[in-house]
């Protein structure tokens, strides 16, 4: 007996893997994980204010140890002091999640970050179907239960 022979789905985040990680490496990154959990290498209130731009290697000499690296953050113009202040703490949290000592400089570059927007809020659910949903639950005897459970059934309906 044969195997099929059709093709099976495959997350999106494998076919998508290989492009992602070649524009990554261009700018120096050897995975995209240094982007991708910035707040939590940095910390928050550090990733609150600059982001990852590129890191640059130096050129490669034939029998020396690679040189590290100079990871270029993008800070926004009033944080930049403080930012610099911290480069050595930086520093130490990068090469840290690195495993070894692979940045050895931070340079800055003061521009606006790119912050993702955050989503609306969902509307509230119509009353009228909230209140036709609660009729509909004539045996919950608890009034707020009851009540959540309409609101619940109202969003849901409206999806």
């Amino acid at each position: 007996m044969s195997k099929p022979s059709g093709s099976f789905p495959r997350p999106l985040a494998d076919l998508l893997r290989k492009t992602i990680n070649e524009g990554f490496a261009r700018q120096g990154f050897a995975s995209s994980e240094l982007v991708t959990r910035w707040a939590h290498i940095a910390g928050a209130e550090i990733a609150a204010h600059c982001e990852p731009i590129k890191i640059q290697w130096p050129r490669a000499v034939h029998d020396e140890d690679p040189a590290p690296g100079t990871l270029v953050l993008r800070v926004e113009g009033p944080a930049a002091i403080e930012i610099q202040h911290l480069s050595g703490v930086i520093l130490e949290r990068v090469n840290r999640f690195f495993g070894w000592q692979a940045i050895g400089q931070i340079a800055l570059r003061q521009a606006p970050l790119r912050r993702a927007a955050k989503p609306a809020p969902p509307a509230p659910p119509d009353p009228q179907k909230t209140t036709r949903i609660a009729a509909e639950l004539g045996d919950v005897a608890d009034e707020d239960l009851k009540g959540a459970l309409a609101r619940l059934g109202a969003m849901v309906k409206r999806m």
